[in-house]
């Protein structure tokens, strides 16, 4: 069973990825496509670098625990906020719902910590 919730905690982290893509894309709806596209690009860009420099299994910063449960609530928590902000509420609660009863059960069966990663 962990194994599933570990698959569905990736597929969730690349989810939210997209999730800021849709979210950075309807921020401005009445901005100029071109500045939208940006921001869509951008937002998704610099979560992967966040992610993997501070929060990823093989992140090259481990000694700073705030920086790992930061950048996921930063990144989780925006992508959750950006869907609900841009009319996408329906999502919004469901990637959060799923965000939630994953991170909780791993943290449950000890597969969620910045410890077991070092």
């Amino acid at each position: 069973m962990t194994g599933v919730q570990l698959t569905l905690r990736l597929l969730l982290e690349l989810a939210s990825l997209v999730a800021l893509a849709v979210g950075g894309y309807g921020l401005w709806s009445g901005g100029p496509v071109v500045v939208r596209v940006l921001i869509a690009l951008a937002l998704p860009v610099v979560a992967a670098v966040l992610w993997g420099r501070y929060a990823a299994p093989r992140r090259p910063v481990r000694d700073s625990v705030a920086a790992w449960y930061g950048v996921q609530l930063l990144i989780w928590g925006g992508s959750v906020a950006l869907l609900a902000a841009t009319g996408h509420s329906g999502w919004a609660l469901w990637l959060g719902a799923l965000m939630v009863v994953n991170t909780v059960w791993l943290r449950l069966v000890g597969e969620w910590s910045p410890e077991i990663e070092r």
